[in-house]
């Protein structure tokens, strides 16, 4: 008996040891408690509208306040949603902020008629956002329709981008595919016939099985991303706003020597990170940035134009060393 009451009083006080203090935890258990905290709120993504004019822009944000920013700007025919995977593998180390663009997502616009839809405009509405909202620098991530829209706002306050991170897209007549036919007709004759000839590239199919489809792992693809943009498309209205986009594309072109000259200029540090099954900008198009930026980093991924939708973790990785490496964006 006597034997067991010893070992029951040294199991009672191991326990009485072991547990924290009334009302407190240990101290090594609050720090990780505490880090714990912290690292979920940074990661934790929050969704929030900006009013600009007759725009009210919707972003997402995550990461701490006081983090180097990364911008990163969406393409067509998608939204910031299209980061949902990336923005919370930054967050630790950086203020991610994603907005959508007018004409996209869930960003207000003034409807086609009382709003310009031109690249102009919207690099207009970006750079009242940016300095609304208050960044002084920032890295760039720029995806197809991102890429000019961007680059305009590169040239316009080349001081404040710190580093460049293009992911398809493109600034270089290399990257375009042999798959520009009816859009570059539209470019040189703009006829009701050729703008309806363009309509095509808005259809669900496209969307589905070309834009997304084409090269990419179907066991990968979420069609979250797919059905969603398929949904925004489907908006009144929404179609001749982008019918107006395609044939404003052509500006694009024609900034391509600008955009050169600010690279040449500039020198930004700039990773190219790039679905090489990309069926509308090739992989000759990321190459073609070391024209003018000869250290540029390119890396082409077994992916297609929405590589983020089936590699957004490798694509994080590249990120992160990439930005590590480069002094004014860390």
């Amino acid at each position: 008996m006597d034997r067991k009451l010893e070992m029951t009083r040294r199991a009672t006080l191991g326990a009485l040891v072991a547990a924290p203090m009334a009302g407190m935890a240990p101290p090594t258990a609050a720090a990780g408690q505490a880090i714990a905290s912290r690292e979920k709120n940074m990661s934790q993504v929050r969704y929030r509208t900006q009013k600009l004019g007759d725009v009210e822009v919707f972003y997402r944000e995550a990461g701490p306040a006081d983090a180097p920013v990364i911008l990163l700007l969406h393409g067509f025919p998608s939204a910031s949603h299209m980061f949902r995977d990336l923005i919370p593998a930054l967050a630790d180390g950086y203020r991610v902020i994603a907005p959508d663009l007018p004409g996209f997502g869930q960003t207000k616009a003034p409807a086609r008629g009382e709003f310009n839809y031109s690249f102009d405009a919207l690099a207009e509405v970006v750079e009242g956002f940016v300095e609304v909202i208050g960044l002084q620098r920032y890295a760039l991530y720029i995806f197809d329709y991102g890429a000019p829209v961007g680059l305009r706002l590169a040239m316009r306050h080349p001081e404040r981008v710190t580093a460049i991170i293009s992911q398809n897209g493109n600034a270089y007549l290399e990257g375009f595919s042999d798959q520009w036919g009816a859009w570059q007709a539209y470019w040189r004759d703009p006829s009701a016939a050729n703008r309806e000839a363009c309509r095509a590239s808005l259809s669900p199919e496209t969307i589905r099985d070309w834009q997304y489809g084409t090269g990419a792992d179907p066991s990968l693809l979420s069609p979250d991303g797919y059905e969603l943009d398929i949904a925004y498309m489907a908006r009144p209205g929404a179609e001749e706003i982008q019918l107006d986009l395609i044939l404003d594309y052509r500006s694009n072109v024609a900034m391509y020597p600008d955009f050169h000259a600010y690279f040449r200029k500039y020198r930004p540090p700039l990773l190219a990170v790039w679905g090489r099954h990309d069926p509308a900008f090739i992989p000759a198009g990321a190459e073609a940035y070391r024209q003018d930026l000869p250290d540029a980093e390119v890396h082409l991924l077994d992916a297609g134009h929405f590589a983020l939708e089936t590699h957004h973790r490798e694509i994080a990785d590249h990120i992160r060393r990439f930005l590590g490496a480069v002094p004014a964006a860390r």
